[in-house]
């Protein structure tokens, strides 16, 4: 078929989602074209179950060729936080070959106008999630993520992201009228007139720095807001989690080519053990767009050193939860209880800091004191992964050393509360498994203060007790200030509390979540209705997604012709 006919076909296909995708951030009410339950897949082209679980193992062992050009090695070695070596060789890329050979396909691209470009988009997330089994895999070996939470948060999650992405791409490159009649009157002589023509231009090549965690939710929002904005995308993988981008990469570059493009507009960037080419690539001219998901010290560094480049980073901060009092004690410890567990707080919207009135809380079962409140959480978590299923279930594998380290340190930080146990998984016996520790720490002591004011990623929380609520407020309002927080939590049945800690959180440019005791949680986000992140605290300078995340990445340059 012809480009152009493909691109209508294309239009016919998934106009109607995207019209959806466009009402759903507009309302923010819920909705999502992609399902959440694994029994849902295995009609209409998608993979069930055991064909997902097949077409993972057969890509195991096994090299990726993309057909980029410029390969020069193979290279590999991820290792599955469950013990399992992956054995998948990717190719290496020779950038001053792969690079042009990018550029070369962008002004098709760009000609090809919003629209098109937006239902190319879809379709590659269309692809996507008919192997959503399969990347599930990939997500789980490479995260360390439990199997359903692969699924679902590496899965339709992460492409309800990539599709608000694109959503929001497109409402912002329309924003504007291709073409415009001008006339100015001029009186008694003729008016003045000028036909202009407007079009969105890419920025140029655009560089996604993948991470390890969580590499498809963090990925897919900037890999598809800048090739949606008619940027190629070279796509640089966490070399720990390179096999779901790599897929990824692979599915676009076969979509691209279908509907007439060239493939090269998307390409991956894997690296050998130690090369670290994240600041090589950040820093070259062609790059204009930099996507970074991982620790502060690099985002920083990115935002300090990469001045060529529109850098949008989702570093790390201090997440913080004021626990003032509640009327469902037990909902709020049970919720508590998860948010602290979920991917063994592997999460940058995890809960760290738990501020507590030194005096004690009031709630529905009568007053609670600061022991008593830290003891009865403790008491949740170990009632909640009591069972090594469930427990495996819920926690997953720790990702790396690092994490395994800080958590083993936490407990010389303090008073423990709840001491961290192993948990053995018998599918995967090379698997390391930890439930979290909670550590009680004085707000007022300094070396307390220099451990719960700096992140621990990871199963590692601190009950911070506070000589007051005006002081947890004050202490909530200088973390998120100096350290940042993707998320802020809050109990309270008190109007006055409830409107202060708001009034800190809009000051301060943090998400708040109050009071949640049932299936909604702080660390968990929702596309086309949630922010994750703001953009406005030194967590992350971009939340996902908005119309700020979008609108740089191209820029609109003007035409005007005599009338």
């Amino acid at each position: 078929m012809a480009a152009e006919m493909t691109a209508h076909d294309l239009i016919a296909k998934h106009r109607p989602t995207l019209d959806q995708a466009l009402e759903a951030i507009r309302t923010r009410a819920y909705w999502s074209p992609h399902p959440e339950h694994p029994k849902a897949y295995g009609e209409s082209g998608s993979l069930d179950a055991a064909a997902g679980k097949a077409a993972f193992d057969a890509v195991l062992n096994t090299r990726l060729d993309l057909g980029q050009p410029g390969t020069d090695d193979w290279v590999g070695g991820e290792v599955s936080p469950y013990g399992i070596e992956l054995g998948v060789g990717y190719p290496h890329a020779d950038v001053d070959v792969l690079i042009p050979a990018m550029k070369a396909g962008q002004r098709a691209w760009r000609d090809a106008g919003a629209e098109t470009r937006a239902v190319v988009c879809l379709e590659i997330l269309k692809r996507i999630s008919d192997r959503t089994h399969e990347l599930a895999h990939a997500v789980m070996h490479t995260s360390g993520q439990a199997f359903m939470m692969a699924f679902q948060a590496g899965g339709p999650h992460a492409q309800d992201r990539g599709l608000e992405a694109v959503a929001y791409a497109y409402a912002e490159q329309v924003r504007t009228p291709e073409t415009a009649e001008w006339t100015k009157p001029q009186g008694k002589r003729d008016p003045l007139a000028l036909t202009k023509q407007f079009t969105a231009v890419p920025r140029g090549l655009a560089l996604l720095v993948g991470c390890n965690t969580f590499p498809t939710w963090n990925g897919y929002p900037g890999l598809f807001a800048s090739l949606a904005t008619g940027n190629a995308v070279l796509v640089k993988p966490h070399p720990r989690a390179v096999l779901p981008l790599a897929l990824t990469v692979q599915i676009a570059r076969q979509v691209l080519t279908e509907a007439g493009f060239d493939p090269n507009l998307v390409a991956l960037a894997a690296e050998r053990p130690g090369e670290g080419i994240a600041k090589t690539l950040a820093t070259r001219p062609e790059v204009r767009i930099i996507d970074y998901t991982g620790s502060t010290a690099f985002g920083d560094w990115l935002e300090a050193n990469a001045r060529q480049a529109q850098v949008y980073t989702e570093k790390a901060g201090v997440n913080t939860v004021i626990v003032h009092s509640t009327d469902n004690y037990k909902g709020m410890l049970s919720n508590l209880a998860f948010s602290l567990s979920l991917y063994s707080g592997q999460m940058c919207t995890t809960p760290q800091n738990l501020l507590i009135p030194r005096d004690g809380i009031r709630t529905d079962e009568g007053p609670k004191t600061f022991d008593e409140v830290a003891a009865d959480l403790a008491r949740a978590v170990d009632g909640l992964l009591g069972d090594d299923a469930r427990a495996n279930a819920l926690l997953g594998a720790i990702v790396n050393p690092d994490v395994k380290a800080r958590l083993e340190a936490a407990a010389g930080l303090g008073e423990v509360a709840l001491a961290s146990r192993e948990i053995s998984n018998p599918e995967f016996p090379d698997a390391v498994v930890r439930t979290p520790v909670l550590v009680k720490l004085d707000g007022a002591k300094p070396d307390d203060q220099a451990a719960y004011m700096s992140e621990c990623f990871g199963p590692v929380s601190f009950a911070v007790a506070v000589d007051s609520t005006a002081d947890a407020v004050e202490l909530l309002g200088r973390t998120v200030r100096e350290k940042g927080a993707m998320t802020v939590g809050a109990y309270t049945t008190d109007p006055e509390v409830e409107q202060a800690i708001e009034e800190v959180c809009l000051q301060e440019a943090a998400q708040l979540s109050l009071n949640l005791v049932g299936g909604v949680y702080v660390n968990q986000t929702a596309a086309f209705s949630d922010f994750h992140g703001s953009g406005g605290n030194p967590a992350a300078n971009a939340a996902l997604t908005d119309g700020a995340f979008v609108a740089n990445r191209f820029r609109v340059v003007e035409v005007r012709r005599e009338a």
